[in-house]
């Protein structure tokens, strides 16, 4: 099956362990971003998965590609120019000190690439899924014209098509995330949020929950779900719950409402999370999700298989979630333990 993602691929920068910025002498140096990480993970469960960028011609732009094509990525699509990759620094925290972003990515070649530099209807020909994330138009003004033609040549070709909300205050303003993200949701099949983004992308407030004190009101959420699903005419929307006790300890599940059933939402198994590292973790519930809608029969199988994918990424290092589709299962299926396997 033919799966395929729109986004910016950065460069990853992080002081080793869990060193502050301000004390570092060096950064270990990966790769990623919303829709390549969707992409390494649904490469990972053996889908056909194309990712379509704009990266420079120079070295750093192709160790970028090549990270991807070391996992199984094609990247057939990926336009090469301009001079500057997307770089975010990111500060790992732990116990009650928070992780810290700091973004280097105006002026990224894929801030500046225009919609004709892709053939869409060629990166559509085959394919039963597009993902885009919230992350992509807050880029700016030719970023969110990337988007919109994609997604009208998604819908011409019949392909399905999900986005992740993914808001980030760092990027642009309530205002104008809403601005922007209301009328694309007229192309959009399956809704991810979190407990942020229908407030903060498309103005929905989830009730009172507050996810800082791991006080979430899950009945605020499934009537959030409802609202959008009925809003915006989706075939289905997910909102992972994440219990944010401390930047180490999460607790973490997620609901979904389906076009089967618009009153009763399914409700996922609920994991005590320790994290090795948190970024990734929604990127590798969409791909789960993604993975699990095209490959079940059950919405409860793709659900906890979503979950269950998401779970397991906040035990690796990196943006990348690298676990296995036979791993994921296990662990749905209720293998948890942690004991070695030998």
């Amino acid at each position: 099956m033919k799966v395929c993602t729109f986004g910016e691929l950065m460069l990853r920068l992080t002081p080793p362990g869990h060193q502050r910025f301000t004390q570092t002498a060096s950064f270990n140096v990966s790769f990623g971003g919303g829709e390549a990480n969707v992409a390494v993970s649904l490469a990972h469960y053996g889908l056909d998965s194309y990712f379509i960028t704009r990266l420079p011609k120079h070295a750093i732009g192709q160790a970028a590609v090549n990270s991807l094509r070391r996992y199984g990525v094609r990247d057939d699509y990926i336009v090469r120019g301009s001079d500057r990759i997307g770089t975010y620094f990111l500060e790992v925290g732990a116990s009650q000190r928070p992780s810290q972003v700091i973004y280097d990515r105006a002026g990224s070649a894929v801030s500046l690439m225009e919609p004709d530099m892709v053939d869409w209807a060629a990166v559509f020909d085959g394919a039963q899924w597009f993902h885009w994330t919230g992350i992509t138009p807050a880029l700016g003004k030719k970023a969110r014209a990337c988007v919109l033609a994609a997604c009208r040549a998604a819908r011409a070709a019949g392909v399905t098509v999900s986005c992740d909300l993914n808001y980030r205050k760092k990027l642009w303003t309530t205002d104008e995330a809403q601005q922007t993200m209301i009328p694309l949701m007229e192309y959009v099949d399956v809704c991810i949020a979190n407990e942020e983004d229908a407030e903060r992308s498309l103005g929905l407030r989830a009730g009172k929950s507050d996810v800082e004190s791991g006080q979430l009101e899950e009945a605020a959420y499934a009537q959030v779900a409802r609202t959008l699903k009925r809003t915006h005419d989706f075939k289905a929307v997910a909102i992972t719950l994440r219990e944010s006790f401390s930047a180490s300890h999460n607790g973490w599940s997620a609901l979904m409402l389906d076009d089967r059933d618009c009153v009763a939402s399914y409700r996922s198994r609920r994991y005590d999370i320790h994290i090795v590292d948190r970024v990734g973790g929604g990127d590798s519930f969409a791909a789960g999700l993604i993975y699990g809608l095209l490959t079940k029969s059950d919405t409860q199988q793709a659900l906890e298989f979503a979950v269950a994918a998401s779970c397991l990424k906040h035990s690796i290092p990196e943006d990348f979630n690298l676990s296995t589709a036979e791993e994921v299962e296990k662990l749905a299926q209720g293998s948890g333990s942690g004991r070695v396997e030998r």
